[in-house]
């Protein structure tokens, strides 16, 4: 059968006002009530089955369902909570299994916003996942609420699919008002029409009739005011609202934990434990995008809690917290907007997984990042001013208890010595040698050794002030290291290797960790710090740090 061939949708007037509905086409109807949606999908189905056509019922949502089993109709049963990317990647098969020319019914895409809790990444499923369809020639139904998103995402997904419908009711009458009808034109296609009772579309003309429509809308805009900005970002706000009115419940605080800090539930009950409200909101004032902030800031941010909630007199000594966090949605939205997303599907494969690495890698080096984005750069920027700062990855599964990552994914200092326009390019580049960093064959080889390979494993960013002091042309912190729980290393049966070991260095903290045969740390056994083995002035001269 032709692309573009004319497809019936069950009613002869919408076909004659579309000039039909056509292979390929993607058509999302705004509703303001999902049986709104009913009156138009279910004649769909019912001729696509008299047709003999493939029709599949995709239902992944909480919402009544759209269509109940009828001989003819094919269910497929989905998880929307089992994250953006496993989600996303079950819909790409199944479309592949179902081959060219089937027909969709989808359940509400708004349903995929509570579940993910942007507006973003509901806008990421459909912007991946219709130009798939399309490619099959196939026809998919896609409803959406009207007022529960922002202007920005439904613009997307007006942009990518073909065809875009309007449906008002009130207690009396359903109108359809095509917006957008895709490499097709007739006179009269973008009017407004009322659909009667015996689903007839009748154009409305006259001022009386179009009077009452636009009151119609006027009302419903009037509900649903504020679209200007995530619903997510709403959401915040009225949970810092209702927290000031000492109203704020636990379903917010949870929702909170689980969209913004980490889907781990241990960790999840720690922060629940340790953190209070104020202590979230600011987190989501120093975060760029939405997402989760990831394992390493996450675990960053508790245990800094946990000092000041245990050991208060050691906060004094403590620098300010003004780190800022690029959450996951950011990595999922720039594979996305830079037409990645069919490579990482074809990398995650079992075939491909070592093969396309390095490919899936280049392109993200080449990757733009959106405007909007760009300009949240140059906000966090502007503070660090030109102080040097570190741009650390804070994956997804990123040290989650069992699973450390260490050294596996990229850490880049940007000196930050240079002009704001070079400050915002060499920001970029970093961020992007750390998306790029998880096809290295190293960190793809750990997550396949711990059946990590096909879970997600999304990306944020932790980026932190680089602490110390200028000497001279140099800048660097007076002292660094890194700390361990235990201690592997005991010169003394009076030392206890439960507590705990630093490594410290002169400088950087880098030697800490990667030591060269020519550079020591100093060992602290913290339950003896000033205890050593090097107890003569030319051994400790020779084993110290020398760079």
């Amino acid at each position: 059968m032709p692309a573009f061939e004319r497809v019936k949708s069950g009613i002869p007037s919408l076909d004659k006002v579309l000039d039909n509905m056509r292979l390929g086409d993607n058509v999302v109807i705004q509703v303001t009530c999902l049986n709104d949606f009913k009156r138009i999908v279910r004649p769909f189905v019912q001729q696509s089955i008299e047709d003999k056509r493939n029709i599949i019922y995709i239902r992944f949502s909480t919402h009544e369902p759209l269509l109940e089993y009828t001989e003819g109709l094919k269910i497929y049963q989905l998880n929307a909570n089992s994250g953006f990317e496993a989600f996303t990647v079950e819909v790409h098969n199944i479309i592949k299994n179902e081959g060219a020319e089937a027909f969709y019914v989808f359940d509400s895409l708004s349903d995929l916003q509570v579940a993910w809790s942007t507006d973003l990444m509901m806008g990421n499923f459909f912007c991946v996942t219709c130009p798939y369809l399309f490619e099959l020639d196939t026809v998919a139904l896609f409803p959406v609420l009207r007022g529960h998103h922002d202007f920005a995402t439904i613009a997307r997904i007006q942009e990518t699919t073909q065809l875009f419908i309007d449906v008002h009711s009130d207690d009396k009458d359903i109108f359809v008002h095509p917006i957008k009808v895709w490499n097709r034109y007739l006179p009269d296609m973008y009017l407004p029409y009322r659909l009667n009772d015996d689903n007839r579309l009748e154009s409305l003309t006259n001022s009386v009739d179009l009077a009452d429509y636009y009151n119609l809308i006027h009302n419903e805009q009037m509900k649903h005011a504020e679209q200007n900005i995530d619903s997510y970002d709403r959401f915040f706000r009225e949970a810092k609202e209702s927290y000031y009115r000492g109203e704020i419940t636990d379903w917010t605080l949870n929702k909170i934990t689980r969209s913004m800090m980490t889907h781990d539930h241990k960790m999840a009950d720690l922060i629940r434990k340790e953190f209070s409200p104020e202590d979230y909101f600011y987190i989501k004032e120093r975060m760029i995008g939405t997402g989760t902030i990831g394992g390493k800031a996450c675990g960053m941010l508790l245990a800094r809690k946990m000092v000041a909630n245990y050991l208060p007199q050691y906060v004094k000594y403590l620098e300010p917290q003004d780190s800022y966090y690029i959450g996951t949605d950011i990595f999922y939205s720039y594979i996305v907007e830079n037409k990645l997303w069919k490579l990482r599907i074809l990398q995650r494969s079992n075939e491909y997984y070592f093969e396309k690495a390095e490919e899936l890698k280049n392109a993200i080096l080449n990757g733009k990042f959106s405007e909007s984005i760009r300009a949240q750069f140059r906000r966090m920027l502007n503070y660090f001013g030109q102080i040097p700062i570190i741009v650390r990855s804070s994956s997804f599964l990123e040290d989650g208890f069992g699973n450390a990552f260490a050294g596996k994914y990229e850490s880049v200092f940007c000196v930050n010595a240079c002009s704001p326009e070079e400050r915002l390019l060499q920001f970029e580049n970093a961020v992007r040698r750390v998306y790029a960093s998880t096809m290295d064959k190293s960190a793809l080889e750990y997550r396949r050794q711990r059946g990590l390979d096909k879970m997600d494993e999304q990306m944020a960013i932790l980026v932190q002030r680089v602490s110390g002091t200028k000497f001279d042309k140099y800048y660097m912190p007076c002292a660094a290291g890194v700390g361990f729980s235990y201690s592997v290393y005991r010169w003394s049966d009076e030392l206890s290797a439960d507590a705990g070991l630093l490594r410290l260095v002169a400088g950087l903290g880098t030697k800490a960790v990667d030591r060269t045969g020519i550079d020591y740390p100093r060992l602290v056994n913290l339950d003896n710090p000033e205890s050593t083995t090097l107890i003569r002035a030319r051994d400790k001269h020779r084993f110290r740090s020398e760079k």
